[in-house]
């Protein structure tokens, strides 16, 4: 099918929290992996070769070397510089008879089950379809792997031997079990990073200046109740605390090692607490992969040596690490700004917006439970940290600021099972349009990195935040009140216009303001005089006394017509504020389920030590857009978490091989190296994916003219050269030809622009209905990603657009069109009859499934698709192959590549 697939060098957490690789054997493996067979114990070898003959590790070894590489797929894992497992996949077609040895130090780790998620990528990406293995049916460790790696199996058993046929898909199962195995590794590996027990600086000097000297009285001044140990190559006491001439002198473990040395003495301070055998190295100096090349290098050369000696980096160029338990308190960040405890864990690549990030919480009373300065991120990532914080109890919600996703579809993955059971909101910067690169198709020029970040986000849950402040307030929110039911909210005041500019505001972010019954009104207007404000917004008037305002709240907090009350309060000479928020936090008591809201207005300002120890989660905010703001966003997050979840929908297996094998062959023969795909090609790699363009392929001006009688007049023509783009802009679209004579005219035409006499071309009938546009583009960054969009010639005009990341679900489908502009026409606008939109969301789902299946399929456009009460039609197709080896699906568990460039 095509080249067989060389895995590049994977760096992989074990389940105890250590750093194997995994990569493609060589010839120069030979003498270690005979090694790894003479030291097996007998009864590894009885169970990987059926009988004790030492031997048969050698003769294996020797054919493994001589043999031809298209043959099999061979994998070996290291671990501290051994060979500690191999992994082989003996191909015949279309399946692989594998076989696994795992040294018997390392039993027990995963390193099998790594081993076999790995050599199924890369048989996936070879062509091999299933794996086959005859197990001694005692060999109960290789069994349970294959048995808890999830993926699709079947086995027989036949007297002393199990035989398995293994799906090299990953399976939703599959993909569960992986997701969870990296949870359990990255808790391990990062355990003591942040939950640490002792911390050694290095970097601080004689004098008191400098970052180093700030990291140290951030420890010793925020009270840590572990160990903090201070190196120096020559200083016998570093502020108050004895100094040690190197981390291997400390006279104890180091969980964590901080270093803030030079950037030129970096790289032996790292190897000092390798040597030391420190859990986790926090690197604060800058100058590094920030700083081009040379910094790239040795940022590297810092990371392979960390992973060698199964340390977990944060940094370099990073702001610190805080820790912010009761029962640990570590600062070790260079700022002062340490917020109150509490459940939010904040990860930022920047230092300036972790500062920003501490006071604003410090300043709202927002209780943090850690915060990780990633900086230039080579190893530890958000990614790793919400596998960390996912099973985590002292973490309720968590915040990202990012500037790079280095592995989106695992943050993918890993974010949507986090906000499936905590909120995790994000900003994300650098996401303008500027680093956009033009493409040929509409969906190519609209793939922006905005976009990118809007599909990960909106599939995973993930709620988006603009700015540092909208994030803290929604953080706010998030962790102390309950989340909304729904979007109604109910807007209270003593000032009619604030209240009225509050409802405008809720409006246009999407809050509803509800009018409320005739009951309730009746109810509230019992507590009001001299003001008709009975709606919603309800105008309490300038006069409200302290006890009408809490008895309307008390009304609307135990209502079932609102799913949250906002109350905006304005000090005035008649109305003593003080008592009101008080009646306000006692009415909270009434809903308890439901988010109250308070907002200080003209002048009054109520801080979060303002409020009563029992205010039951009442909030308050500074102004009605803040609050609002952040209601949305919990109100949205609410509604992603409610909403039905669907259960994977596993791919149909031989339509992708087939599919796979179609593109490769046809990029195999082609003389260049993209190739748009002509018409014939387009419908057969195309049709089994559900997507057909209407109409007839022809060429000639006779053979045009009878294909238009045979469509039925009027026809539209348009050519069918797939070097041709944008062929409405050329005018080689003609829509509504109504005569044989206009037709002949019409190629004419077409024969004069292209200079070419032979022109292919599409003869379809012209149809009525909602035009949408959808199409598939591979991301320099997030990979494959499919468009939805208003479609037709406006597609560009009207910026009616979103995107999706593989794997698509329908419900998935779904929110992306209810998320146009265009939708209401789709629904059935103005009396007009709904659109089969069940059609269209299968095809976007069946997009994604070409998406997976294909890599190859580089950008794809089908604009426009024709929306009727009949179906959803394609129009128009374009498609560009672009030849690759990289597995179809998910990528296998690995950290982040940088280190391997």
């Amino acid at each position: 099918m095509t080249a067989r697939h060389t895995p590049p060098i994977a760096d992989v957490l074990l389940a105890d929290g250590t750093i194997a690789s995994i990569r493609s054997f060589v010839p120069d493996d030979a003498a270690d992996l005979v090694a790894l067979h003479d030291l097996a114990s007998d009864e590894s070898t009885r169970m990987r070769f059926f009988s004790l003959n030492r031997l048969s590790g050698h003769a294996y070894t020797a054919r493994l070397v001589a043999g031809r590489p298209e043959d099999r797929i061979a994998l070996v894992a290291h671990l501290h510089g051994e060979l500690v497992g191999l992994a082989t996949a003996e191909i015949a077609g279309d399946s692989a008879e594998v076989s696994f040895l795992v040294s018997d130090t390392t039993h027990g780790v995963g390193v099998g089950t790594l081993l076999l998620e790995h050599l199924a990528a890369a048989a996936r990406a070879g062509g091999v379809r299933t794996f086959t293995a005859d197990v001694l049916t005692e060999n109960h460790p290789m069994l349970r792997v294959f048995a808890d790696a999830g993926f699709v199996a079947t086995k027989r058993s036949r007297g002393t031997t199990t035989t398995w046929e293994i799906s090299t898909s990953p399976s939703e199962s599959a993909v569960d079990a992986a997701d969870q195995r990296e949870r359990i590794a990255e808790t391990r590996s990062l355990g003591p990073m942040l939950y640490p027990q002792s911390v050694a600086v290095l970097g601080a000097r004689r004098a008191g200046d400098g970052i180093g000297n700030a990291v140290l009285r951030s420890i010793t001044d925020g009270g840590f109740t572990g160990a903090t140990y201070v190196v120096h190559p020559s200083a016998e006491v570093i502020g108050g605390l004895p100094a040690y001439r190197s981390l291997v002198d400390v006279p104890g473990h180091v969980d964590v090692a901080v270093v803030a040395v030079p950037a030129r003495l970096v790289l032996d301070a790292v190897a000092d607490a390798a040597a030391a055998g420190a859990s986790a190295v926090v690197v604060i100096t800058s100058g590094f992969g920030e700083l081009g090349q040379t910094g790239t290098d040795l940022q590297r050369g810092i990371l392979q040596l960390a992973r060698d000696h199964d340390m977990r980096l944060v940094g370099p160029n990073c702001l610190g690490l805080l820790c912010n338990d009761p029962a640990i308190s570590l600062n070790a960040t260079f700022t002062g700004s340490v917020p109150l405890a509490g459940g939010l864990a904040i990860a930022s690549q920047s230092g300036g917006v972790g500062i920003a990030l501490l006071d604003q919480a410090r300043d709202l009373g927002i209780g943090v439970h850690s915060f990780v300065s990633l900086g230039n991120q080579p190893d530890v990532c958000g990614a790793d940290l919400l596998a960390a914080w996912q099973d985590d109890p002292r973490v309720t919600v968590a915040a990202l600021y990012l500037e790079s996703f280095g592995m989106p579809r695992k943050f993918a993955r890993l974010a949507r099972r986090f906000s499936e059971r905590k909120p995790l909101l994000a900003v994300v910067g650098g996401r303008s349009a500027g680093g956009a690169r033009a493409g040929a198709s509409h969906t190519a020029a609209a793939a922006t990195p905005a976009m990118g970040v809007e599909a990960l986000f909106a599939q995973a849950g993930v709620i988006s935040c603009r700015t540092t402040d909208e994030l803290v307030h929604a953080a706010r929110l998030l962790t102390e009140q309950p989340f909304p039911h729904g979007a109604r909210v109910a807007i209270v005041s003593n000032a009619g216009g604030l209240a009225i500019l509050a409802a405008d505001s809720a409006d246009e972010i999407g809050l509803e303001v509800p009018e409320l019954s005739d009951g309730l009104k009746a109810e509230i207007g019992l507590h009001l005089s001299g003001t008709i404000g009975v709606g919603n917004p309800i105008d309490l008037g300038a006069a409200a006394q302290p006890e009408d305002v809490g008895a309307v709240v008390e009304l609307l907090a135990s209502s079932i017509e609102v799913d949250a009350v906002l109350v905006a309060v304005v000090p005035t000479s008649v109305s003593d504020p003080g008592p009101v928020v008080d009646a306000i936090t006692r009415a909270r008591r009434a809903g308890p389920d439901k988010p109250v809201l308070i907002v200080a207005m003209g002048g009054l300002r109520v801080e979060p030590d303002d409020l009563p120890e029992d205010h039951h989660g009442v909030t308050a905010y500074r102004t009605s857009e803040d609050a609002l703001k952040a209601l949305a966003h919990a109100a949205r997050y609410s509604a992603w978490l409610t909403s039905p979840r669907e259960t994977w929908v596993e791919d149909d297996q031989d339509r992708a091989y087939a599919a796979r094998a179609m593109a490769t062959r046809w990029l195999d023969t082609s003389t260049g190296g993209d190739l748009w795909l002509g018409q014939s090609a387009q419908t057969e790699l195309l049709s089994p994916y559900g997507i057909t363009p209407i109409g007839e392929l022809v060429c000639g001006r006779a053979a045009v003219a009878q294909a238009a009688e045979r469509v039925g007049y009027p026809v539209v023509l348009k050519v069918a050269d797939p070097q041709v783009v944008h062929k409405t802009d050329r005018g080689l679209v003609r829509v509504g030809v109504r005569s044989p004579a206009r037709v002949l005219t019409a190629i004419r035409e077409f024969e004069l622009e292209l200079h070419d006499e032979d022109v292919p071309v599409l003869v379809q009938p012209v149809l009525t209905g909602v035009e949408l546009a959808l199409g598939l583009v591979r991301h320099e960054t997030f990979g494959p990603l499919i468009m939805v969009a208003a479609g037709g010639v406006a597609t560009d005009l009207w910026q009616d657009r979103t995107f999706l990341m593989p794997p698509v679900t329908s419900r998935d489908a779904a929110r992306a069109l209810r998320s146009l502009r265009i939708w209401p026409l789709l629904q059935g606008y103005r009396g007009s009859a709904a659109l089969d939109t069940a059609s269209l969301e299968q095809l976007i789902v069946n997009l994604g499934h070409l998406a997976d299946d294909v890599p190859e399929v580089c950008e794809l456009d089908l604009n426009p698709v024709m929306v009727t009460e009949a179906g959803a039609r394609v129009v128009d197709v374009k498609v560009r192959l672009h030849p690759t080896s990289a597995p179809a699906g998910l990528v296998p568990r690995q950290l982040s590549t940088s280190g391997h460039g």
